[in-house]
């Protein structure tokens, strides 16, 4: 028998499964209140997903409103789209906009490792494609447990296919990211996925369902009982540590279903027949209809049993709960239905009319005639309940912070120099991606300027302006563990840097933001603090945030993983032919040093390579002003410098092996002073770069760097020999470095 809404009225203390779908008892008592009685079965599923954590960001939601206080501007003009839509949107000039964000996939990734990837990069893309864009390309940030671990050779080749296989189906290109591994990311790894978009200014949409009798229609794949509760419910909860139980909870993806839908929607767009669009993400039916009708001007009236199923036996609550990838919901106007049904015939994607916008506020839902739901949609979509969970700062974080990597023992002498680097660069973290970015298209479309293992991505937007945009996604959990208000600043600098390096201007970040359980004190301190840190940051930088996406829950087995906040950042450049590459160019270049390198080593790459795994101390500081003052130079310097690539993880030393192992040219360089040998090649000080440029046009740089008050010494050339020699200390021929750094990661797949 179904429930409706008239039986729950005349049953009010019939049993409900609240606990089972993942509520708790005052929320539960809380729906009751608003509802003026129980909720049917189908709301009761309605209220579960949507005010599921990962839903309804509950426990982040009243700390995250710091954000939405930073000016809703870029340095190119004011943001056309920003928190609270499906995706933030930015003026690039030239009547172009950009629409970009960043997801995560953590615990389905997990359980299913390629499904869980896969549908990772649909939804990303999905968002893009409601705000009325052509998705362009897409990026992916991967933390896995220690390379060697057998489960990380368990859940790293299937998320490695299944991000390659879902986006090049798409034809899509990867042009950027990171892979990263710890310890702590073991049975909780994490996959966040950043898409992007263009469109003209005209195109761009929101999704908001206005204007009663306007029909909604559902486009797109049917409905299947894969994902019943998928991403909703799995990054709501930790993980105990004898595997993944939930594989029926994973949504299934179809890539060329996606491909149908990315060209029927823009067709529809530019048709002028929809008037609004929302993609169907975690939380299925749920969220499109209590979304799209809460942001509207009037209510919902939808007829469920018109729901295309795959599955026939499907109940309401499962077809509610379903997250059934490649779905979309639009809203049409009667006179504009069957244009919009032939469009949808021509690209051969199923569509169905099951309901229309209505006068009044609420979201009804029918079954086979009967009323199963009843509600008010914002207290669906918005009404959830928002703890102020308590926070702690940890008790072990003294101790850690006084056990500095600064006071490690350290090599002084040439030799153990060279060996150091030779363990860094052999290390996982910063060894060759290339057995993964391989399995990536980076230039389909053609338009694919920089890519990996380039420090930004860099998209050309207009083929006669060459307009362009760069992308760079950071993070470092090291760093934030030790102090999670600096660790996600220089999240926020390293992402900035990178970008700015390629000669592109930074104008806005998307952040995901990876923490453990809120349940736990520390770790909403961790949280509150990394929101706070970003925020200053970004005000400092003038870069505001366009949105996001919170993962918590990342726990498995009592132990939370490193905090771990990501930004992505978006940079505009005029002219991508100007673009400035990582590798060195020319044998006589000049190398010169940008930034003031201090004794930084807490959190390091050295630290945990050489001192086994050791994280103490306080991690390097933030220098905003230096960090502004590197991007002015390196975008003057945006045609005359013959490359350049910042510091960060590995230091000097490792930005070195970078700049020369990319087209295979040496470098003799000798360290500027000041330090000693290890600190001046490991340290990660922020606000750095090394760049080269043509020995006559060395002054011109300097001036510049004088002008913008940027430290700068020239510390040697670019050379022919196929070496890397530090003056007095150290040679290391290019085939040595190359071949340690080569062979980490694929000699752990081996045979995956």
């Amino acid at each position: 028998m179904v429930d409706t809404v008239e039986n729950a009225r005349m049953t009010p203390d019939a049993d409900q499964p609240w606990a089972e779908l993942g509520l708790k008892a005052d929320e539960y008592a809380r729906i009751r209140e608003l509802l003026g009685r129980r909720p049917t079965g189908a709301e009761l599923a309605m209220y579960s997903v949507m005010w599921s954590e990962h839903c309804s960001y509950k426990s982040s939601k009243l700390h995250l409103a710091r954000f939405s206080a930073l000016p809703q501007t870029t340095p190119r003009g004011p943001l056309l789209a920003g928190i609270g839509d499906n995706a933030g949107a930015v003026d690039i000039g030239q009547g172009y906009a950009v629409t970009f964000k960043a997801e995560s996939h953590n615990h389905p990734s997990y359980v299913e490792p390629y499904q869980g990837a896969a549908t990772g990069v649909g939804g990303i893309v999905r968002d893009i494609m409601a705000m009325g864009a052509r998705p362009i390309a897409v990026m992916d940030a991967l933390r896995f447990g220690a390379l060697d671990a057998p489960d990380t050779r368990r859940v790293l080749p299937g998320i490695v296919a299944g991000v390659g296989g879902y986006g090049n189906c798409l034809g899509l290109p990867n042009i950027g990211g990171e892979l990263v591994f710890d310890d702590s990311y073991l049975g909780n790894p994490l996959v966040n996925a950043l898409c992007v978009g263009v469109m003209r200014h005209e195109d761009l949409a929101f999704a908001k369902a206005t204007g009663a009798g306007n029909k909604v229609i559902l486009f797109g794949a049917a409905t299947g009982a894969d994902g019943i509760g998928g991403a909703s419910v799995l990054a709501s909860e930790t993980f105990e540590a004898d595997g993944p139980q939930k594989r029926p909870s994973v949504q299934v993806g179809d890539p060329f279903m996606e491909k149908l839908l990315i060209e029927c929607s823009l067709e529809l767009f530019h048709a002028g027949v929809v008037t609004a669009l929302q993609d169907f993400g975690a939380a299925g039916i749920s969220c499109a209809t209590s979304e799209l009708a809460s942001a509207g001007d009037g209510g919902m009236h939808c007829e469920l049993d018109l729901v295309p199923l795959r599955d026939p036996t499907m109940t309401p609550e499962e077809i509610l709960m379903s997250e059934s990838q490649e779905r979309m919901m639009a809203v049409v106007a009667p006179d504009d239905v069957e244009r919009f049904m032939t469009i949808c015939a021509r690209w051969d994607v199923q569509a169905t009319i099951i309901g229309e916008v209505t006068d009044g506020d609420r979201l009804v839902i029918d079954w086979h005639g009967r009323t199963i739901v009843d509600v008010d949609p914002h207290t669906v979509a918005h009404d959830s309940p928002a703890y102020d969970r308590p926070q702690a700062r940890p008790a072990w974080l003294d101790a850690v912070n006084a056990d500095h990597a600064n006071a490690l023992p350290r090599p002084a002498e040439g030799p153990e120099l060279a060996e150091t680097l030779l363990r860094l660069v052999a290390s996982p973290n910063l060894a060759d991606k290339s057995w993964v970015t391989d399995q990536y298209d980076r230039f389909v479309r053609g338009n694919s300027v920089l890519a990996q293992p380039e420090d930004a991505g860099m998209i050309r937007i207009d083929e006669d302006s060459h307009l362009g945009i760069a992308l760079s996604t950071d993070a470092n959990g090291r760093y934030a563990h030790l102090d999670p208000f600096r660790g996600a600043q220089l999240a926020l600098c390293e992402s900035y840097r990178n970008v700015a390096v390629t000669g592109a201007e930074p104008v806005a970040i998307t952040d995901c933001l990876n923490f453990g359980s809120p349940e736990d004190p520390e770790v909403m301190w961790q949280l509150v603090e990394a929101v706070k840190g970003l925020v200053a940051g970004c005000a400092e930088l003038g870069v505001p945030v366009t949105g996001g996406n919170v993962s918590l829950y990342n726990r498995t087995d009592g132990r939370n993983i490193l905090p771990t906040p990501l930004v992505g950042m978006l940079g505009v450049i005029d002219d991508v032919r100007t673009r400035t590459p990582m590798g060195f160019a020319a044998p006589g270049d000049a190398i010169v040093l940008l930034g003031t390198t201090k004794e930084e080593l807490g959190g390091s790459a050295w630290e945990d390579v050489m001192h086994d795994h050791h994280l103490g101390g306080l991690p390097p500081s933030p220098d905003f002003p230096a960090e502004r003052a590197l991007a002015a130079v390196c975008r003057a310097g945006a045609g005359v410098l013959t490359s350049a690539h910042d510091l960060s993880e590995g230091g000097l030393a490792q930005s070195l092996v970078d700049c020369c192992l990319r087209r295979g040219l040496g470098a003799a360089v000798a360290l500027p002073g000041g330090l000693d040998p290890c600190a001046e090649l490991f340290s990660e000080s922020p606000a750095r770069a090394i760049v080269s440029v043509v020995p006559e046009r060395q002054e011109a740089l300097l001036d510049l760097c004088a002008e913008h008050e940027l430290p700068a010494a020239r510390i040697g050339e670019v050379t022919q020999a196929a070496e890397l020699a530090v003056e007095g200390l150290f040679t290391l021929p290019l085939s040595r470095i190359r071949e340690v750094w080569r062979d980490t990661v694929p000699d752990a797949m081996q045979g995956v």
